[in-house]
């Protein structure tokens, strides 16, 4: 990595969590300089302006939550096994990676969608992203015999993503993990009844 390159990942690791806490809109030049210890010049000298900084920051986030859920579906053979990775990724939402203000996907989706295109169609394509991989886990499944041939794979997945999401915003709303456990819960009755 070239000096400039390291000094750009700096910035986008020191200012992921407040970027996912504050927001867009929320989130000011001094907040990123205080948080990096860099002047202005040194954050518009490696990226353009706020908005590069808050896209680089959004790909960064996803990045650390879907290399984690990867890495554990990666160790799991079943499709039963591989779809149960979310309900236990997300089951731990006051824990890292996502202590740190939340699901960076929910987080953006909700504050950008009227009001930062860019971002937006960020959210879209990691949504559609986790869509894509439940799709594939439960088509394996079915083709292994492994799942129900009348499940709709796209129905799971986006049943899936809006129990996790949603389940964020209510714990995240109610600063309860008991919420959080008990959706997540059901999520785990439902992929067990797939078959």
């Amino acid at each position: 990595m070239s000096k400039a390159e390291r000094t750009k990942a700096y910035i986008i690791e020191k200012t992921a969590p407040i970027f996912n806490k504050k927001g867009f809109a929320g989130t000011s030049l001094a907040d990123m300089t205080t948080a990096t210890g860099l002047t202005k010049g040194s954050i518009y000298g490696n990226f353009a302006n706020k908005d590069e900084v808050a896209l680089a920051v959004f790909d960064y986030n996803f990045k650390r939550v879907s290399s984690a859920i990867g890495q554990e579906m990666a160790k799991r053979t079943k499709a039963k096994e591989k779809l149960l990775v979310f309900a236990e990724f997300y089951s731990q939402v006051f824990e890292p990676p996502l202590d740190a203000g939340g699901c960076a996907v929910l987080n953006t989706a909700v504050e950008a969608d009227d009001t930062h295109a860019g971002l937006k169609k960020k959210a879209t394509q990691a949504v559609l992203s986790w869509k894509a991989n439940i799709i594939q886990v439960v088509e394996q499944g079915i083709a292994n015999k492994e799942l129900n041939e009348t499940l709709n794979p796209e129905q799971v997945a986006l049943t899936m993503i809006a129990l996790f999401e949603g389940g964020i915003m209510i714990a995240k709303l109610l600063e309860s993990k008991t919420a959080m456990q008990m959706i997540m819960d059901s999520m785990r009755k439902m992929i067990e009844e797939l078959n």
